[in-house]
């Protein structure tokens, strides 16, 4: 395998719970052969290069919930693993506004290279995770974990806690309501992106073909900026997911 970190961690494989928790924007790490792309540490360190307090947040979650972790090693800069091989983000040229001069005027071998040392193998192994899971007649759900900034190209952003989905939108559904239930987030669907804006590859990946239940959550990141605040928020919401999968569950049996 091309460069100095396994593309994918899986922790607690052998946890129980119900949850397949994801974290595609986990590290800003630039590991060889890629290097830094050009880019300087006060851009290695910025929400281009990963999802800030994302990782620290999957991981509080992934406890609560007695679920595995699976979550990239690299920045998504070198590969958006959120993204399909052909899309122009997969290994951008500009985000923001930020010019990535390692990624412009990729050749076709240089995407291909990229795309086999991390997207292929990160899908396969998550793949295999769940696959195993659906084998032992433990279906599971599937809630991947980002971040956002609180202010994007000049415009701030209220919204709070995004909840997004792909082409099922139960158990977002749920998981909106039991968060307006529960917490004092200002909680909304497909904000501040959604499954339109292309990011929800994972989602329509890993979960959709097998009609798994499936959400992905957005947290602004001035609210998960530290380890206390990913913890804190961590034991908001795993109540919130714990309920909302309790809901869909009644629901699809009364459907029965």
């Amino acid at each position: 395998m091309s460069g100095s970190i396994a593309p994918i961690r899986i922790e607690g494989a052998a946890r129980k719970g119900r949850c397949v928790v994801i974290c595609e924007h986990a590290s800003n790490a630039f590991p060889a052969p890629w290097g830094d792309l050009g880019l300087s540490a006060e851009q290695r360190d910025a929400h281009i290069a990963w999802d800030p307090g994302a990782l620290g947040l999957a991981k509080g979650l992934a406890e609560a919930l007695d679920a595995p972790l699976a979550h990239a090693c690299q920045s998504r800069l070198i590969y958006d693993l959120n993204r399909p091989p052909q899309h122009a983000g997969a290994m951008p040229e500009r985000s923001e506004v930020h010019d990535i001069p390692g990624n412009i005027g990729l050749t076709r071998a240089a995407r291909a290279a990229r795309t086999e040392a991390l997207y292929l193998p990160f899908h396969a192994e998550l793949r295999a995770l769940i696959a195993g899971r659906l084998a032992r007649g433990a279906a599971p759900v599937i809630v991947t974990v980002h971040s956002f900034t609180p202010l994007y190209f000049g415009q701030r952003r209220d919204v709070e806690l995004g909840i997004i989905h792909d082409a099922d939108a139960t158990l977002a559904e749920a998981v909106l309501a039991e968060a307006q239930a529960r917490t004092g987030l200002d909680a909304r669907l497909n904000e501040p992106y959604s499954g339109a804006d292309g990011v929800t590859h994972t989602l329509a990946l890993q979960a959709t073909p097998m009609g798994l239940p499936n959400v992905m959550l957005e947290l602004r990141n001035d609210l998960i900026a530290d380890a206390s605040a990913q913890s804190a928020m961590a034991a908001t919401l795993a109540p919130v997911l714990q309920a909302a999968i309790a809901r869909i569950e009644t629901q699809t049996g009364e459907a029965a």
